[in-house]
């Protein structure tokens, strides 16, 4: 049988306070025509369906939109879903009736009846083209650590221990329930040991870098393992069946050169067969100018001048992000307007202007050690403050201003 995994969809997502609602929405109609061109038999979403615990209502009905299509065009398509840190599990799961009526299982957050898991709701099987059973799905959601069970300490790390305990019991369920030749699927919203984070947009969940997971929480007769949270694409610890999909935009600046995919994987009396990455097409690319590093307010703005230019027609949602990083020996307090100026015609837009200063970087007690701030003058204390950003001397102009500003203080003051 053939799944698709995919997560961190992240709808509602925002950057520097640019809406990301068409990028999203071409993802999800390319997904679509990808489940039908691939003949894929469950889709699993592996978390952080949305950006945010209070989703928009355009985000929510970008869900919802996505699940009314998908069933209209691939009503025989199981559906299996998960919640991530980013979702709320009340909202993902209160449509569950309605969900479960379409065939569509959604688990937002670890269920449990009378205090034991509720293992109706976390197995899923889910079937072949020939409507068989092909695998067993654990479908275990973000585990918080209010929904893990008390461990002995003996056992080690208690968060670990605890994520531990309830895999296995889900695993071992899942076990009893499959037959010969069906798979051993699990799904997980977490942060695994050896994996690489995106600093800008992820964080290091269930209580830390320390309480990273361990590839063991997967044994070897799991044929797959789907799991969300990293936005890298990225297998863990070596396993060609343990694999993050990463997330299908780049959801920071620092994300433009990820490989943004999702995964078709095989399974074969299962047996994983194969997993290929099939590339989410890029609807707006990321430019940095420059390249790397920083330049010069000149060099920035000839680069600028040099990029191309606004096509007709080109609706504003495909236009470029752009970062500009300019290195500042002195200050420009009209630096936006002249980026801005050099910017008029093309076809990227402006949504992050990062100065980068070239002075020492030093505190004030390292300008002329050993003298006390009372042994300092108003200038000195000036002189050093302006250094540690810029590695031009004031000039005499703004030295004056500041003499002028501080008689001021000090005729009000007396």
């Amino acid at each position: 049988m053939r799944l698709l995994h995919t997560s961190d969809w992240h709808l509602g997502h925002t950057l520097y306070d640019v809406s990301r609602e068409a990028e999203h929405g071409a993802f999800l109609e390319w997904l679509l025509d990808t489940l039908e061109a691939q003949a894929v038999d469950a889709l699993l979403v592996a978390g952080d369906i949305f950006d945010t615990a209070n989703p928009s209502a355009e985000a929510q009905a970008a869900w919802y939109q996505f699940i009314a299509k998908t069933r209209r065009r691939l009503p025989r398509l199981d559906v299996v879903v998960i919640g991530g840190n980013h979702d709320s599990a009340a909202r993902l799961d209160a449509p569950d009736p309605l969900f479960a009526a379409l065939g569509v299982k959604v688990v937002g957050g670890l269920p449990r009846a009378g205090g034991v898991l509720d293992l109706e709701r976390l197995l899923v099987p889910v079937h072949d083209a020939k409507g068989h059973v092909g695998a067993w799905v654990a479908a275990v959601p973000y585990l918080r650590p209010s929904d893990l069970p008390p461990v002995r300490e003996e056992l080690g790390d208690r968060l670990v221990a605890g994520v531990r305990a309830v895999y296995e019991e889900v695993l071992e369920a899942a076990r009893l329930r499959r037959r010969p030749g069906q798979g051993l699927v699990a799904m997980g919203h977490c942060y695994m040991t050896g994996s690489e984070l995106s600093e800008l947009s992820e964080r290091k969940i269930l209580g830390g870098n320390q309480h990273a997971l361990p590839v063991e929480l997967f044994p070897e007769d799991v044929a797959y393992a789907a799991l969300g949270h990293l936005h890298k694409a990225q297998r863990v610890g070596g396993r060609e069946g343990v694999r993050y999909s990463g997330s299908p935009l780049p959801l920071s600046l620092s994300e433009a050169n990820y490989r943004h995919q999702v995964l078709v994987v095989d399974l074969k009396d299962g047996v994983l067969e194969g997993v290929e990455s099939v590339p989410v097409p890029r609807r707006a690319e990321m430019v940095r100018v420059p390249a790397r590093d920083a330049a010069t307010l000149e060099e920035v703005v000839g680069l600028l001048e040099a990029l191309p230019a606004m096509e007709e027609g080109v609706p504003d949602w495909r236009r470029p992000y752009l970062e500009v990083c300019v290195s500042l020996p002195r200050p420009e307090p009209a630096l936006r307007l002249k980026v801005e100026k050099a910017l008029e015609g093309r076809a990227a837009r402006l949504v992050k202007l990062t100065p980068a200063y070239t002075g020492t970087g030093g505190a004030l007690a390292e300008a002329r050690p050993g003298l006390s701030l009372r042994e300092r003058t108003p200038e000195d204390v000036f002189r050093a403050r302006y250094a540690r950003d810029y590695e031009e001397p004031p000039t005499d102009g703004l030295l004056e201003a500041f003499h002028t500003l501080l008689t001021q203080v000090q005729e009000d003051a007396s």
